[in-house]
């Protein structure tokens, strides 16, 4: 739940029934001089997918790092279940239900799969780690969520492939409670087998439990396969917001085109 005693937000998208499990309202970020955010506004529903597209330097990574805890708006609002919220840190943002996976995953190498699944969170009793409770509930999450292709908890995440790693992230967040899940560029650097791994458990995910997910990248036609909606952050603020049900790979070709042609005209005009 989001801060007590804040004041309800209403939703003026629909009834109760329609409220957004998260909003984001007129947000704004600055670093000196530099215009990051200008005025972010988007909604995410509950158990829905929402693909967030972007060029690089369009601020994405500024609104993720707003949206999990990391960074302090310098204006706008975040309402989690229809109440206004000011994250504290990650570590808070993560008690009220958001979690991230970072593109770079967090995951320590040297420890393996199930440790790293309750890093942070290990279950003790009499100072002792209790490392069977933890293998078996490692399984049973990986089991859950539909991860089958890791035998073997015991095992270094240094040895597994990159899908693998990237799906036990997603798994740690998941069974933290998370209601939302923001990940940051789960397909990068991805080869087409283990891409493939990660966009099965996005769907499995959606079609299977309540947790709503904001998925950052750069790939239209794996957000368009994934995905309920599609927002485009440019210029700091979003300009494109369509369900993928309504939207092709041509139109959102033609708006980066658009918007590329336009970067370089400015930079022409401001060069003469």
């Amino acid at each position: 739940m989001a801060e007590p005693g804040a004041a309800p937000v209403d939703d003026p998208a629909g009834g109760p029934g329609d409220q957004p499990v998260f909003r984001v309202e007129n947000v704004a970020k600055r670093y000196g001089a530099v215009v990051a955010l200008s005025d972010v506004s988007l909604r995410l529903g509950k158990g829905e997918v929402l693909g967030l597209l972007g060029d690089n330097g369009a601020g994405k990574s500024t609104l993720v790092k707003i949206l999990c805890g990391f960074h302090k708006p310098d204006a706008g609002t975040l309402i989690l279940d229809g109440e206004p919220v000011e994250f504290r840190s990650v570590e808070h943002a993560r008690s009220l239900g958001i979690d991230i996976v970072y593109q770079d995953l967090a995951l320590v190498n040297e420890l393996s799969v199930f440790h790293n699944m309750f890093l942070n969170r290990e279950s003790v009793r009499w100072r002792l780690l209790q490392n069977r409770k933890m293998r078996r509930l490692a399984k049973e999450h990986l089991a859950a969520i539909g991860i089958t292709n890791i035998r073997d908890v015991g095992v270094e995440v240094a040895k597994l492939s990159g899908g693998q790693r990237q799906a036990i992230a997603v798994a740690r967040a998941v069974t933290s409670n998370a209601k939302v899940l923001l990940l940051d560029e789960p397909l990068a650097a991805m080869g087409a087998k283990e891409g493939a791994l990660i966009l099965d458990l996005i769907q499995d995910l959606r079609a299977n439990s309540d947790v709503s997910m904001i998925v950052i990248a750069h790939n239209y036609a794996q957000i368009l396969e994934v995905c309920d909606r599609i927002n485009v952050l440019q210029h700091g603020r979003i300009t494109f917001d369509k369900p993928t049900a309504e939207t092709g790979i041509e139109e959102l070709t033609d708006l980066m085109v658009t918007e590329y042609r336009n970067a370089r005209r400015q930079l022409g005009n401001a060069a003469s």
